[in-house]
């Protein structure tokens, strides 16, 4: 994970914490730890796509999407919102399946729970050249 182009950070310095730990879990594409994060009646929303509903169907679906290529690192450059609702904006640095590396800009609103874990995740980006 990339944290040196981090130009606005709203967050708390705990909750901060909390984040990048989140995104090294996805960085890592290790779906059980990426799961400690989320609440049971989480929803992930991709672009116009239908949300994912519930823990078990986005551990499923994050699984077979997170197979689709090699490798995913974040380059934070802001984050927007609250503790409980914010908003990143990153530079995401792929490495496609057959070695190519690609960066696509997105951008992903989080809403977290009483509890500090994940009931929604929405991201807009656009994913064509990493499947190109």
């Amino acid at each position: 994970m990339k944290t040196h182009n981090l130009r606005i950070n709203q967050l708390s310095s705990k909750a901060y914490k909390w984040y990048i730990k989140y995104l090294e879990a996805l960085d890592s594409l290790d779906i059980e730890a990426y799961s400690k994060f989320l609440a049971t009646d989480c929803s992930v929303q991709s672009n116009n796509n239908l949300p994912m509903e519930g823990k078990q169907v986005v551990i499923q679906g994050l699984s077979a999407y997170w197979k689709t290529f090699a490798s995913l690192e974040h380059d934070l450059l802001n984050i927007y919102g609250s503790d409980s609702s914010f908003v990143l904006e990153a530079l995401n640095h792929y490495k496609r399946s057959d070695g190519q590396p690609v960066t696509i800009r997105a951008v992903a609103f989080t809403d977290r729970n009483e509890e500090g874990l994940v009931t929604s995740v929405r991201f807009y980006t656009d994913t064509t050249p990493l499947f190109a």
